[in-house]
């Protein structure tokens, strides 16, 4: 079976045609700020997108006609459990109304939905950054108009979890894992037999990143905010686009750094040791999510290449359980997988 796999993104459009679980087309469309500025919102860009997409795969010379399902990346939709979904008005209308945020992954339902119709095939999101499976303790941030949010990357996360459950002759659901999801946004998550129960990330708490701030002390945070030096606009910056590694250094590419540290910068193994050590330090807390031994520490993302941040984590996470890196991320393929597993039988649709 031919399933097509559309990921939208803030500046590209990802496309790929997979036979089964095997990827036979890819082709990532990149968007210019003029060919998305006419547009005022979001959702606006869909008809762009979807010609697009169907040019793309007609002119690798597919037919549509072959194909059996259509799966899209999922956006900011209510909270629910991780799984594949079936696309309906309900999660279109939510999605292009921004109800739970605007996101370019909110297009992904809707193109997939959209073409999936036109050929009178199912359409499906899978594991959406709205996944939400916290247990409610988790939740509890100290003052009660806040809450810890479930922000996480789930469609990787699960991806590399149901791999390495795979790999040790399990499935995900009857594994414990913590996953760490390292890039240009961090997440590190309890998976507790296929629950992703507790985690830290996005732009509120978690370790540094290159370029994200993570947690930070609250009473500084607060003097900084009222010191007058700084916007509203400006502080959002420095926590979710210019802080972190990029603060410190001036940069956000960690190969520049490795290589600086190699000639002696003593500022530069510094910060990159701290950001490892409060790596090591985020996955560490969450031992207590766990009754029951934990299966593997899974560290995953692009930061997963630095064979540098891998082994200095795994030195200082070792008395918890073994590491297994699994680089890069798996975002298409989850997708098809997602698709295929509720095709195949082997998972129910779920409906949102």
């Amino acid at each position: 079976m031919k399933l097509l796999i559309i990921n939208p993104g803030g500046t590209s459009t990802k496309i790929a045609v997979y036979e089964d679980d095997k990827e036979i087309f890819k082709k990532t469309v990149i968007h210019s700020a003029d060919d998305l500025g006419i547009f005022p919102h979001v959702f606006d860009e869909y008809e762009y997108r979807k010609n697009l997409i169907i040019e793309s795969v007609e002119e690798a010379g597919f037919s549509l006609k072959d194909l059996g399902c259509v799966a899209g990346r999922g956006g900011l939709m209510r909270p629910i459990e991780g799984g594949t979904y079936a696309v309906n008005d309900k999660m279109i209308d939510d999605l292009r109304q921004a109800k739970y945020g605007e996101h370019a992954s909110n297009l992904g339902a809707v193109l997939a939905k959209s073409i999936g119709d036109e050929l009178g095939i199912p359409s499906f999101v899978v594991d959406p950054v709205s996944v939400d499976e916290m247990m409610d303790k988790a939740r509890i941030a100290g003052i009660k108009e806040l809450e810890r949010p479930s922000w996480f990357h789930a469609l990787n996360h699960k991806a590399v979890s149901r791999f390495v459950a795979n790999k040790l002759g399990k499935k995900y659901e009857e594994c414990n894992f913590i996953v760490a999801h390292l890039g240009s946004g961090i997440s590190i998550v309890a998976h507790n037999h296929g629950k992703m129960v507790d985690g830290s990330g996005g732009r509120t708490n978690g370790p540094f990143s290159p370029e994200r701030s993570g947690g930070l002390p609250s009473y500084p945070l607060i003097k900084l905010c009222y010191s007058g030096d700084y916007t509203y606009e400006e502080m959002v910056k420095k926590v979710s686009a210019s802080g972190g590694i990029y603060d410190y250094l001036g940069t956000k590419d960690l190969l520049e750094i490795e290589k600086r540290i190699e000639n002696g910068d003593t500022e530069a193994k510094l910060i990159y040791d701290a950001f490892a050590y409060f790596v090591a330090r985020e996955i560490s807390s969450y031992v207590p999510a766990f009754s029951e031994p934990i299966d593997r520490i899974i560290i995953t993302g692009g930061i997963a290449h630095s064979d540098y941040i891998t082994g200095e984590v795994s030195k200082m996470t070792k008395a918890i359980a073994p590491t297994e890196v699994v680089a890069g991320e798996f975002e298409m393929i989850a997708l098809a997988l997602g698709a295929l597993r509720v095709l195949n039988g082997e998972e129910d649709v779920k409906i949102y």
